[in-house]
């Protein structure tokens, strides 16, 4: 009999241990929304999460659009320096990368435009979630509400913050999807985006990853002006109306899409050409910066040659505006 009580007292506290962990799991999910309220509330995930959700977000629409991108940047540079001759259309350049290689040509540069996304769009969509919130905060403390200024405000500076942070995965997006256009013996293969910053950066100096940073931070500006104002004021109208709030953001971000689109298709082209350009064997470049490539083009090539591929820049913006809102405004939903 004294043998087996060490034996009953083992089986009795394991028999406690177990009752307690049984309990401990039904608190906890019990309690899940304290635990949910304790992790997502502190201040420094209140103040990460705007920042989070973007990235996300805009990397979930850089996987959808990818293709769309890839044909866009192929319009914007073919023809360059000429005002006449053939002009490609979106179904003959896809049809080109198709018979040049495979399908999956189409996401080329995907490596560069998921990085690209992960620090532009979330620099971009939490710069301007912390702006908006804080233009609210001083908004009602003098009995306001927030107007299009405020709102217009906020996009051009979150979007010319994140372009200059943002800039060398640009730059190695476009890089790749160019490659192809070069001559075979003179293409640098581009395995991925770190391989190309690193090719760029050894080859040209770390300077050459802000090549194109002047229009590429003033499309950004110019593309959220056109995206989150008109997307945030867009929302505003629309919240009284029949419409759901599904239909309502949907409706929205194409109102948003097409005026981003507008805004920002000039400075997206000579960002385009800027990134793409690279010296000569005498050290020349063919443009000289911003300006000089609004003139030369305007000059060579028309002034219509700067909203060339506009249906197809309205399809790669709007869509990826539709996703990216769409997403971010869910992500912001369940992790309010």
């Amino acid at each position: 009999m004294s043998t087996s009580n060490p034996f009953k007292q083992a089986a009795e506290a394991a028999r406690k241990k177990t009752s307690e962990a049984m309990d401990a799991t039904k608190r906890l999910a019990t309690d899940s929304p304290a635990v949910k309220n304790d992790l997502l509330h502190t201040p420094f995930m209140r103040g990460a999460l705007p920042f989070i959700n973007g990235g996300l977000a805009g990397m979930a629409a850089t996987t959808v659009i990818q293709p769309i991108d890839m044909i866009k940047v192929r319009l914007q540079l073919a023809g360059e320096g000429a005002r006449t001759g053939p002009k490609p259309s979106p179904l003959s350049v896809t049809r080109e990368i198709i018979a040049a290689g495979k399908v999956m040509d189409l996401y080329t540069g995907l490596s560069a435009g998921l990085l690209r996304q992960a620090v532009y769009t979330t620099a971009r969509l939490g710069f301007f979630d912390t702006f908006m919130k804080a233009l609210t905060v001083r908004a009602q403390e003098k009995g306001n509400k927030i107007g299009f200024a405020e709102r217009a405000g906020a996009g051009l500076s979150a979007g010319g913050l994140a372009a200059m942070i943002g800039n060398p995965a640009d730059l190695a997006l476009i890089r790749m999807q160019s490659d192809g256009l070069k001559p075979a013996a003179e293409r640098k293969q581009y395995r991925s985006v770190f391989h190309a910053l690193k090719s760029i950066a050894k080859s040209e100096g770390v300077g050459a990853l802000w090549a194109g940073a002047a229009p590429t931070v003033v499309r950004a500006m110019a593309l959220n002006f056109g995206q989150l104002a008109f997307f945030s004021e867009a929302k505003q109208q629309l919240k009284d109306t029949s419409l759901s709030p599904r239909t309502q953001t949907l409706t929205a971000s194409a109102v948003a899409g097409f005026f981003a689109s507008f805004f920002s298709l000039p400075f997206d082209f000579v960002k385009t050409r800027l990134q793409k350009q690279q010296r000569a064997a005498d050290g020349t470049l063919p443009y000289k910066g911003m300006s000089d490539c609004f003139r030369k083009v305007a000059k060579e090539e028309g002034l219509l040659r700067f909203y060339r591929g506009f249906s197809t820049y309205y399809v790669r913006i709007a869509p990826h505006a539709m996703v990216t809102l769409i997403v971010a405004d869910w992500l912001g939903f369940i992790t309010k």
